[in-house]
């Protein structure tokens, strides 16, 4: 009887994300995962070509889910602002929403992004996403502005250091594996300290 080879494929899935989970990247071994797995190295590189593929298999379609909400998320509310929407429709939806609909159910993939990434090319995820949004915020203010918001003009640096701090509040019990009750208050708590704030930049209130 022929073998299962997407069953295979899963418990080897499993093994990587076990393995890059109690050993991080840079410790993590192709042996060890075979073993984990219940076949040889050979046996894993008819799965996967490296260690390297291996990591971005596990973070690559959490990565790319991010991406695609954010930018479903941007294009809402350009398309809310052209069409008059009132402020609290405007900003109803929050990155919060995000972690609770992208993130949380793939916790493990995103505790491999955000902290067992080092010696891959995602080490600088966080970095590099705020990045991306500070750019995204930044068009968003000017956009605002032209459009008969009050929005604060802020410097790349104070945008930078706001988007940072918020981004790594919003991550930090997730990263710090807490169950689900505790996620859920954390972020209520992140979102009323930083909201009120947000909301006056963009000139919402």
């Amino acid at each position: 009887m022929p073998r299962d080879k997407s069953l295979s494929h899963e418990k080897v899935k499993q093994a990587i994300k076990e393995e890059f989970l109690e050993k991080g990247y840079e410790d993590a071994s192709i042996r060890s995962i075979g073993a984990r797995a219940g076949m040889t190295s050979a046996g894993l590189y008819r799965h996967y070509a490296d260690k390297e593929a291996m990591f971005e298999a596990m973070v690559e379609p959490l990565i790319q889910s991010i991406k695609s909400w954010t930018n479903k998320h941007t294009s809402k509310k350009y398309n809310m602002m052209d069409g008059g929407a009132k402020k609290n429709e405007l900003f109803g939806e929050t990155f919060i929403d995000m972690i609770k609909e992208i993130i949380l159910p793939r916790r493990d993939e995103f505790i491999l992004l955000m902290s067992r990434s080092s010696g891959t090319k995602y080490e600088n995820f966080l970095h590099n996403y705020v990045e991306e949004n500070q750019k995204e915020f930044s068009e968003a203010i000017h956009y605002l502005k032209e459009n008969g918001y009050p929005a604060r003009e802020l410097s790349e640096e104070e945008l930078h250091m706001l988007l940072s701090a918020y981004l790594t509040a919003c991550f930090e019990p997730i990263i710090h594996d807490y169950d689900d009750e505790k996620i859920e208050q954390y972020l209520n708590t992140v979102q009323e300290f930083f909201m009120p704030g947000w909301l006056r930049i963009m000139g919402a209130n």
